[in-house]
């Protein structure tokens, strides 16, 4: 560990981290093949010795978390996707829908560590803690990883902030770890009462917007905040550094973007479904579908660490919505796309005409035939039960903002 970066593997050569990602993926999802029969559902047919690049991977079909949540009814707890015996995890939690998660073994299963120590964070500090230790994994994620980064946890919780603004001013805790607008909330009491806050140095924020003007609030007052995209399947994804240039990928993940409703990479730039695969031995989650939007910002850090790195949470890819009493789906306008090679992009838009809805399908294409419209409004009405309309519109003139469905009706 050195002053600037947790260690070394953060400054290794693009290629060189990909090689040794990839180079341990076949054993990984053998494992998982043989250990779990959700997983060896889930992928039959796949040669695990085979998977040994992004081209190989993308031939996976994803797992979505509205999937895991379904195949976790139908066979409680886990869907029979735990790669292991219960025994071995250290906790259970109950996520809301519900959805179960296992804390695998370890010090830092979440990966938390890491993104700490860019927000500043080091051994010897006192964290506060302020994430939900109730049910859910939320408090834990960074808990472990501050403990395992050598600091000491006050395990504040959510809530009863007057106690946590006398906490501060006895602790004197160096640090805070909690949502981004629940640090103004304590630091306000804290000042309403008299109490002495100015101990907190360091956040790192996590669960929520941090605003640019909020952030500039904090660091006014002498408070260097970062923030960190996790959930509570995989733990920490990705992390900010002091360059504030995007989220610096962690090195425990393989990370891709793809089309909503599809498994499909998009270039990078392009806004998609974040789909990332994590090396957990316990419960091993593959091509894992978050249903976040996000994409991958182009280039290295300027803070010297060389993973890829996102631009955080761009909003939710689950666009599914009802028109006309009929659920619609962004894996049928993928169809739709797969079904038309001219078309390169399709969006829909749903609004109201009179008292019904309508639907709006924008295709982007070059040099299409005449004919391409009604083909692609027959298909449309195949694949959806429902007409539109259809416009053509040059390459490049949808917004990139990874929407395939775009429910505009105003009931107001």
């Amino acid at each position: 560990m050195s002053d600037d970066t947790f260690d070394a593997r953060e400054r290794l050569d693009p290629a060189q981290r990909e090689q040794e990602l990839f180079a341990k993926l076949p054993e990984f999802l053998a494992h998982a093949t043989a250990r779990s029969r959700g997983w060896a559902q889930h992928l039959d047919g796949t040669d695990p010795a085979s998977v040994t690049d992004r081209s190989a991977l993308k031939d996976l079909p994803v797992l979505r978390k509205s999937d895991l949540q379904e195949k976790q009814k139908a066979n409680p707890p886990f869907g029979g996707f735990l790669a292991g015996d219960l025994s071995t995890a250290h906790r259970v939690f109950m996520s809301p829908g519900p959805i179960w998660e296992p804390q695998a073994p370890g010090l830092d299963p979440w990966n938390g560590a890491r993104a700490l120590f860019a927000a500043g964070f080091r051994k010897g500090d006192t964290v506060l803690n302020a994430f939900a230790y109730h049910l859910t994994p939320g408090g834990f994620i960074l808990d472990q990883g501050a403990i395992a980064l050598g600091c000491t946890v006050f395990p504040a919780g959510v809530g009863n902030t007057d106690m946590q603004a006398e906490a501060v001013e006895v602790l004197k805790p160096a640090g805070y770890v909690g949502t981004p607008d629940y640090l103004k909330v304590l630091l306000e009491r804290g000042r309403e009462q008299g109490r002495d806050m100015s101990s907190l140095k360091k956040a790192l924020v996590s669960g929520g917007a941090l605003f640019p003007s909020l952030r500039q609030e904090y660091e006014d007052q002498g408070i260097r905040t970062g923030q960190c995209y996790a959930t509570a399947d995989l733990g920490v994804i990705a992390y900010e550094t002091d360059a504030r240039d995007g989220m610096v990928v962690n090195e425990e993940y393989i990370v891709e973007i793809v089309r909503p409703g599809t498994g499909d990479p998009v270039a990078d730039g392009e806004v998609g479904e974040l789909v990332v695969t994590h090396f957990n031995s316990l419960y091993p989650l593959i091509r894992f579908a978050t249903g976040d939007l996000s994409r991958i910002v182009p280039g290295q850090s300027p803070c010297g660490r060389t993973n890829m790195r996102l631009a955080g949470w761009m909003g939710r890819a689950d666009q599914r919505t009802k028109v006309k009493g009929m659920f619609v789906d962004p894996a049928q306008i993928a169809q739709l796309v797969a079904a038309h090679p001219e078309v390169v992009k399709a969006r829909l838009t749903v609004g109201r005409q009179g008292d019904g809805d309508a639907m709006t399908l924008t295709v982007e294409t070059e040099g299409a035939g005449e004919d391409l419209a009604g083909r692609v409004s027959a298909t449309l009405r195949d694949v959806t039960r429902l007409k539109g309309d259809v416009q053509m519109v040059a390459p490049g003139a949808l917004p990139n903002d990874g929407k395939v469905i775009s429910d505009e009706r105003d009931y107001g």
